[in-house]
């Protein structure tokens, strides 16, 4: 997943209340991502940590959120509904549209070493192993218990405690042996918790390979050199494809995608490298693709429209190694997974990159 923090594969993903706010070690003591993220090894990932995910009334996707917030409230529990609230500033990069910047100089080389002939390939949906796959979420109200945590990579975390219960869906479920992301939501200060390797312990606190807090609000930029819960040391939560975005007919933001192989460098907005690799023709972390404008997505169903649609105009960012052109998104009983399969047909040479910033390789 990371160089420093490559084993940082729990991190588990809650939404609070509060609506305010790869496991292979590399080279320089960074971890890199653990690799299954773009394996579809995510599967069940409505799976809490106890193994059961009812305790959270849900309605909209796994059957555990509470839901008939008004617009613009994110509802409660796993996999909720944001209801529109937007993720960061419209300045964040996440939410910067790219549709009219203009191609890096060596776009075709890197198009080239991720796969030209290779398809897209949606690391989410309704149905595999048994049950809705992809990294899973949950929106927690602010009172929601602070508990302790201790991580791997304490040097490159965020502190805790932070506020995941008992019941927060991990990444493959229970028994995963991949990334076991956990993503939280503090709804009511609006602030995101997410976790990379993450293993509830007996008594109620949480250990895990590395933990990072952002600001939903102002945003949070982490210190040059440090991983998240994610490789690049780039949020998860606000490159995911959700259903709620796509039901209501557009995703305002970019994605988060993988590579097999990528460089010993990274580009803004990312601040961690996953790779001891000095090739520059492999992906920096952070690197942004786009689909051509030129591509034409009226063929395609609804559901895969939705996401052609924003990575043609937001694209999609570099953020851990793991299988090429795997783009994320959280787990949900209704997606439609036959249009979801449409997006494989999109090929490795409908993208071009985006002209990249200064790059950082030490």
């Amino acid at each position: 997943m990371r160089n420093v923090g490559l084993v940082l594969a729990a991190a588990a993903l809650v939404v609070i209340g509060c609506g305010g706010a790869g496991s292979n070690i590399a080279s320089a003591g960074k971890r890199t991502s653990g690799g299954t993220s773009g394996s579809s090894t995510s599967s069940t990932g409505s799976t809490s940590a106890t193994g059961t995910s009812g305790s959270s009334t849900s309605s909209s996707t796994t059957g555990t959120s509470t839901t008939g917030s008004t617009t613009g409230v994110p509802d409660l529990g796993i996999g909720a509904s944001l209801h529109g609230k937007q993720i960061f500033p419209s300045t964040d990069p996440w939410n910067t549209p790219i549709d009219t910047a203009p191609v890096d100089p060596n776009s075709a080389n890197l198009i080239a070493s991720i796969g030209v002939g290779t398809g897209l390939h949606p690391d989410f949906g309704a149905n595999w192993n048994g049950g809705p796959f992809g990294i899973p979420y949950m929106v927690v109200p602010g009172t929601q218990a602070l508990v302790p945590m201790t991580f791997d990579y304490s040097d490159e975390s965020d502190p805790g405690p932070y506020p995941i219960p008992a019941n927060a869906p991990i990444e493959g479920g229970s028994a995963s042996t991949g990334d076991r992301h956990v993503i939280i939501i503090d709804r009511d200060h609006w602030k995101l918790y997410e976790t990379y390797s993450s293993y509830p312990q007996s008594n109620g606190s949480w250990a895990c390979g590395s933990g990072a807090l952002f600001d939903l609000t102002n945003g949070t930029t982490r210190p040059a050199g440090w991983t998240s819960a994610d490789a690049a040391g780039l949020p998860i939560f606000p490159g995911l494809a959700r259903y709620d975005e796509v039901s209501a007919g557009v995703i305002n933001h970019a994605l988060r995608f993988t590579v097999v192989h990528s460089r010993h460098a990274y580009v803004a907005p990312a601040r961690h490298y996953a790779s001891s690799s000095t090739n520059v023709n492999y992906p920096p972390m952070g690197m942004r693709v786009r689909l051509k404008a030129s591509f034409d997505v009226s063929t395609f169903p609804p559901q895969a429209q939705v996401v052609l649609r924003a990575l043609q105009k937001y694209g999609m960012i570099v953020a851990d190694n793991g299988s090429n052109w795997y783009i994320s998104g959280a787990p949900d009983a209704r997606w439609d997974d036959n249009q979801l399969n449409t997006l494989k047909t999109v090929l490795g040479s409908n993208f071009e990159v985006v002209q990249m910033g200064p790059m950082t390789t030490n």
